[in-house]
């Protein structure tokens, strides 16, 4: 198979993998599905070991939440509304988005920080309203630590043991490899297209 993506994660080595991870939860385009499930390749290839990957991904995914935490638990709500309002297009969510995440908040509490590490599209916003709500600094990285080690080990396991089949049909594994990430670029520019503010933002 082309290694070039594998190369690219594995030549950070743990140090890149915390820093991608990190960058995935603060900007979106990269998902943590290629990052920690090519490590998991890396990982049957015997480049990387599976408990310090998932331990030092997990800790990067922390980290980039902990910044959108930080940013509501420091900013008024409407300081943090004029913020999404002018960089929500390169965020790819808007205010209503955010509204929506704080009171799915609000009715299940904090085991919702959580549960949501398992949602592609909510895991990270709901780290806005946990700061703005004033959640417990150490409940939200308990909580934030945890369902990441699940949702991180379950994407390190399989990367792992698809691992031999990606070498088996390497040419159809790359294609399928480029293709998502592909569909992921195109994602994103989707939305950044297509956002616009809300009419309570305009």
């Amino acid at each position: 198979m082309n290694s070039f993506i594998l190369n690219a994660i594995a030549g950070g080595g743990y140090i890149g993998i915390f820093i991608l991870m990190a960058l995935e939860n603060i900007f979106p385009p990269m998902p943590s599905e290629i990052i920690m499930g090519y490590g998991g390749v890396l990982v049957a290839q015997g480049r990387m070991t599976f408990a310090p990957l998932l331990v030092i991904g997990t800790l990067g995914t922390v980290a980039g939440n902990y910044f959108w935490y930080w940013l509501g638990s420091r900013w008024r709500e409407e300081d943090l509304k004029r913020f999404i309002a002018k960089r929500g297009r390169w965020l790819t969510f808007e205010w209503d988005e955010f509204e929506k995440s704080r009171r799915i908040f609000r009715k299940h509490g904090d085991w919702i920080v959580f549960l949501l590490r398992f949602s592609p599209f909510l895991r990270t916003i709901i780290s806005l309203p946990a700061g703005l709500a004033r959640m417990k600094l150490w409940r939200f990285l308990l909580f934030t630590f945890l369902g990441s080690l699940i949702w991180n080990g379950a994407l390190i396991w399989g990367g792992r043991s698809l691992a031999g089949l990606i070498g088996e049909y390497e040419t159809y594994a790359s294609w399928a490899v480029g293709g998502f990430i592909g569909l992921g670029a195109v994602w994103y520019a989707w939305r950044v297209w297509k956002w616009k503010p809300s009419e309570s933002e305009s």
